[in-house]
Order: structure tokens, then C-alpha cells, then sequence
């Protein structure tokens, strides 16, 4: 009886552990699928170093143009 009685208990507990870590691993696969997402979703809303640079240097040369026309202003204003 006793032995019986441990291998209850030993079943028992072993199918609760195997449960629990099935629910454990579901929860992992879907966390890990969450997190692609949101690194997808992140790529879409940010714009990368290359972006940034080109439209920096597009308001530098635009400034840069500027500056020219004030300073042809300034010397005309000057004759």
C-alpha cells in the first residue's frame, strides 16, 4: 500500500511539473513572438543613422545657401 501511495504521489506531481512547463514554454513562444513584433513595429517608426545624416546635410547645404544670398545682400548693400 505504501508503495502504491508513493507512486501516486510520484504521478501526480511529475504531470503537474509537465503541465506546468507546457504552459511555461507557451508563454515563452508567444512572449518571443510579441517581442518580433514589436521590433518590426519599432524599425517602421524610427528612422536609422543613414536617414538622419542625409536630411542633417540636406538643412546644412540649405543653410549654407542662405548664408551666400545674405552675404551677396550685405555687399550689395554696401556698393
Amino acid at each position: 500500500m505504501d508503495m502504491m501511495l508513493w507512486n501516486i504521489l510520484l504521478t501526480v506531481t511529475l504531470a503537474l511539473i509537465g503541465w506546468w512547463g507546457q504552459n511555461i514554454w507557451k508563454e515563452t513562444q508567444r512572449l518571443s513572438i510579441l517581442l518580433n513584433r514589436t521590433r518590426e513595429e519599432v524599425a517602421k517608426e524610427y528612422v536609422t543613422k543613414a536617414e538622419v545624416h542625409h536630411d542633417i546635410n540636406r538643412v546644412i547645404d540649405r543653410m549654407e545657401q542662405l548664408d551666400h544670398k545674405i552675404d551677396r545682400l550685405i555687399e550689395g548693400m554696401k556698393k
